[in-house]
C-alpha cells in the first residue's frame, strides 16, 4: 500500500507538531498566542491540537491570561460557524527570580 504524502506547503505546517502529549501543545500553543490572536478552527488545524479549549484551560491554570471573544466564522467549505472561540494573549505567567 502507498503512503499518502501531504503537498509541500501542508508539509511545512505539520512539521514539529507531531507530539501530542499536553505539554507539547502546550508549548506550541503559547508560542502561537505570542504571535497575535488565534481561533480554535485555526490552533486545531495549524497547530495539531484536536482540544484547543482544553489547552487554553492548561494555561490559564499556569498564569496566563487569556481573553475569549465569540465569533462567527466561515470555514474553507464555505460553511458558518457561530460562537467560535477567538483566544487572545493578555498576559503571561510572572518568572520567579532565583533567591
Amino acid at each position: 500500500m502507498k503512503k499518502a504524502t501531504l503537498p509541500e506547503e501542508k508539509r511545512s505546517l505539520s512539521q514539529g507538531n507531531t507530539n501530542t502529549s499536553n505539554d507539547a501543545q502546550n508549548a506550541r500553543l503559547a508560542v502561537h498566542l505570542r504571535q497575535g490572536q488565534s481561533d480554535t478552527f485555526t490552533i486545531a488545524r495549524d497547530l495539531n491540537i484536536c482540544r484547543p479549549g482544553a489547552r487554553i484551560c492548561d494555561l490559564r491554570n499556569r498564569g496566563y491570561k487569556i481573553l475569549t471573544n465569540l465569533i462567527t466564522l466561515t470555514d474553507e467549505w464555505g460553511r458558518t460557524h457561530r460562537r467560535v472561540a477567538m483566544y487572545t494573549l493578555i498576559a503571561e505567567p510572572s518568572v520567579k527570580e532565583a533567591a
